[in-house]
């Protein structure tokens, strides 16, 4: 069960973490929820899809990191060998609370940064979250850029997804994989960009979703898909270890 608690210089003063990415801590996952904030690092190393939430049916957009249950090719021994991490597992045991204050002249949200104490991850030895006298320690410095990477992801999902659907240009797709001793896989239950479509947009449409900073994402999303191929590779390479 996890223990919330606002982040506080006093109280958690002598808070660690340990910062490394392990199976025990969750990491071993064939896909992850991502942001639109991060897409631009993302599609130079992972493929992002589109899926519906099955509560909302709402669009989000996930990374596939393995093609088996629990699998994240990514991982292993020495760690998370990609240059860039999923912000919503950079972000370890912390997450965003929002704090609302209210008076008669106005209303106010302040993000705050929240730990879960009963993270595996909070240990006696670790990287310190605050330094000697209060202050932000280099990791929670990382820790903060993070979150806010998901707190702003989360705000452009919001318009973001609606408006690419609303111009046409989500469409399904199904990815069949073929490994070199004969294993397949498809892949369903998700969508992508249309390049097609993409490409018949009118200069008004690519006006507007190049104002709001849309176009560089739908362009991102369909960039990404090119890394399917080095998922494949990579869950061949394992296969052949695994058979060697």
């Amino acid at each position: 069960m996890s223990n919330v608690e606002l982040l506080d210089n006093v109280k958690h003063k002598d808070l660690k973490v340990d910062p490394r990415y392990r199976a025990e801590y969750g990491d071993s996952i064939n896909q992850v929820l991502v942001f639109p904030s991060e897409f631009a690092e993302l599609q130079k190393e992972y493929p992002i899809l589109l899926k519906k939430d099955k509560e909302t049916g709402q669009f989000m957009a996930v990374v596939l990191l393995g093609l088996d249950l629990d699998e994240n090719l990514f991982l292993d021994d020495s760690g998370w060998n990609a240059h860039y991490v999923p912000a919503i597992q950079a972000r370890g045991p912390f997450s965003i609370g929002l704090r609302r204050e209210e008076t008669a002249a106005q209303k106010t949200v302040e993000a705050m940064i929240q730990v879960d104490r009963n993270d595996p991850r909070v240990r006696e030895e670790g990287m310190p979250v605050f330094l000697e006298h209060g202050g932000y320690s280099p990791y929670l410095k990382q820790i903060s850029k993070v979150l806010k990477v998901i707190h702003e992801g989360w705000a452009v999902a919001k318009t973001l997804y609606p408006t690419l659907d609303e111009m046409g240009l989500i469409e399904p797709v199904t990815i069949n994989v073929d490994l070199s001793d004969n294993q397949t896989y498809s892949i369903t239950n998700y969508f992508s960009i249309s390049e097609e479509k993409l490409a018949q947009l009118s200069g008004d449409q690519l006006k507007k979703l190049n104002e709001v900073g849309y176009l560089e994402s739908a362009y991102h999303l369909l960039a990404s898909q090119t890394n399917i191929s080095r998922l494949i590779g990579m869950k061949n390479r394992k296969r052949a270890k695994e058979h060697a």
